[in-house]
Formats: structure tokens, sequence, C-alpha cells
């Protein structure tokens, strides 16, 4: 019997230990990794890559659309940019994102932008809006509803698609009406970072003129989406400060604003808990599923002498 306890003590340690490994590994080498193990874990669960496009001359102007089964009725989109300090990053590493969310009813667009010196401010934002304008001239065509899109991003990705929706001029600059998008998920992101204080803001903020105007806190507005802001409480590289932030001057204004805080999260948990095999233990893939399908619900008119 001790033989045996034993025996399952070390498996059990043995397991502890390459999981703490693999978590280790997802935080230290990012999206690429997690999407492998997503890939391992969770299987595809039937979502294709659909279109790889380009929305610009650079290299990292690009989209990867994914879609779960064949084109029928339009459905809802849900563009996700990654984050990545404005430094680095890839759709091609997010296929997890698409494989949360393409079988909840999406029909799935991972967005780049440019990064480094090409990308400096306002061109993460030139950009963002731009993909977004090649998703509703495309979507149709690929099985989306054009007028019922969510945004989503995380880190440096979801600065980019909540100033995109809080400051006008840029979808304006696009073509894109407002009213096509119909919610905005951020998670981890940064809203409220000037001055600029960190080596990745001043290197895609601070030599270019940018002042307050490019903080998504003083665009806080009426009109605004509805918007799904999710954070940890243990994130030291974006403060939770930030959302709480973006979230008071939203209510102030009359905006719509759901916030998500988890005591035991760091900056990358929000993203490692869209991928499996978290992804069925924590609730932020249910909560954002559940906060777009809400945002993107087609009304149906009452017709005339009908209760």
């Amino acid at each position: 019997m001790r033989r045996m306890i034993k025996i399952l003590g070390g498996i059990v340690l043995v397991l502890l230990l390459a999981g703490g490994a693999l978590l280790l590994a997802i935080r230290n080498n990012g999206p690429a990794v997690l999407d492998a193990v997503d890939r391992i874990a969770g299987g595809k669960r039937d979502v294709v890559l659909v279109e790889k496009a380009r929305y610009g001359d650079a290299a990292k102007q690009k989209v990867r659309v994914y879609r779960q089964g064949k084109a029928g009725e339009p459905i809802p989109v849900f563009l996700f940019v990654h984050g990545g300090s404005w430094r680095w990053g890839d759709p091609d590493d997010y296929g997890f994102v698409a494989r949360a969310m393409a079988p909840e009813g999406y029909l799935v667009v991972l967005a780049a932008y440019r990064l480094g010196e090409s990308g400096r401010y306002p061109a993460m934002l030139e950009d963002t809006a731009a993909a977004i304008a090649w998703t509703r001239a495309n979507a149709a065509r690929l099985g989306g509803d054009p007028d019922r899109i969510v945004l989503a991003g995380h880190s440096a990705g979801a600065y980019n698609v909540v100033q995109v929706a809080l400051e006008p001029k840029w979808l304006a600059a696009r073509g894109v009406p407002e009213a096509s998008i119909r919610g905005v998920v951020g998670l981890a992101g940064p809203y409220d970072f000037f001055p600029f204080d960190s080596d990745s803001t001043k290197a895609s903020f601070g030599s270019v003129g940018a002042g307050a105007e490019s903080q998504p806190v003083n665009h806080s507005r009426a009109g605004a989406p509805p918007m799904l802001l999710v954070h940890g409480e243990e994130d030291t590289l974006v403060k939770p400060r930030n959302t709480r932030a973006l979230a008071a001057a939203l209510e102030a204004k009359g905006a719509k604003v759901e916030t998500l805080f988890y005591p035991d999260a760091d900056h990358n948990a929000p993203l490692i808990w869209l991928a499996a095999p978290w992804r069925d233990r924590r609730d932020v893939a249910a909560r954002i599923s559940r906060f777009a399908r809400e945002a993107t619900a087609v009304s149906v008119p009452v017709q005339a002498g009908k209760p």
C-alpha cells in the first residue's frame, strides 16, 4: 500500500511540475505555445481557416478568417486584435481564439497591424480601422453579417479596438458606420496611460507628439458601443486601474459597460483562459460569448395586428 501511495504521489508531482512548466512556457513564449496546446487538448472543433488576406501593402496588414461549418444564414462577426506591446504578435498564433468563438456561432477574424517603428501612433489605429473596414466589406461573402461586428483585443490589441470604437474619426475615415460595431471586448487593456512612462509606450507613442487625445479614457461618450472589460487583479504589466478608470468614465457618460475582475489573474490569464484545457475551467470564454450574443441579437419587429 505504501508503495502504491508513493507511486501515485510521484505521478501527481510529475503532473503538477509538468503543468507548471507548461504555464511558464506559455507565459514566456506566448501565443504560439498556447495555440499548440489548445490544438492538442481541445482539437480543431470543426473550425476551419476560410480566408487569408491583406488589407494593405505591409506584411503585417493581414487578416485570418475562421468559421465552423459551411456558410449559411449570416452570422455575427467577432474580430480579435492581438497584443504584444505594439512590438510583436501575429494572428497566425491565435487560432485558439477562433476555436473558442467560432463554435459559439461567430465568423472570427484575427487581425494584425504594423508593429515597431512603422506601427507608431497613430498607425496602429489606422490599421485596426482598415482591418475592420476590410472585414465589413467581405463579411457577407464569407458568411458573416457586416452590420453585427464585435471587436475584441488583448493588451495592446485591446487599446486598439477600444480607441477606434470610442474616437469616431478612425472608423469614419474608412467609411465604417458606427452602428455596425455592436460591442467591444477588452482583455487586460491599457486605456489610461498618459504620460508615457514604460519602454513600450514611449517607443510607440512618446516621440510622435501623441498626448492625452491618444487615451481611450478621454473619449468616453454616451453613444459608445457596449463594452465588456476584463482584467486580472494581479496584472503588473497593465494595471487594473486602467479598466476601472475607463469603466467609470463610460458610466459617467451613461454608456453601457460591464467589468470582470479576477483576483487570481495576471496579465495573460484572461487570454490563456480562452484556450483548452483552461477554457472549460474558467468562465471568461462563456462570459465573452454571452456578451457578444446579447450585443449582436437581432430585434424582431412587431407586425401590425400582432401582440
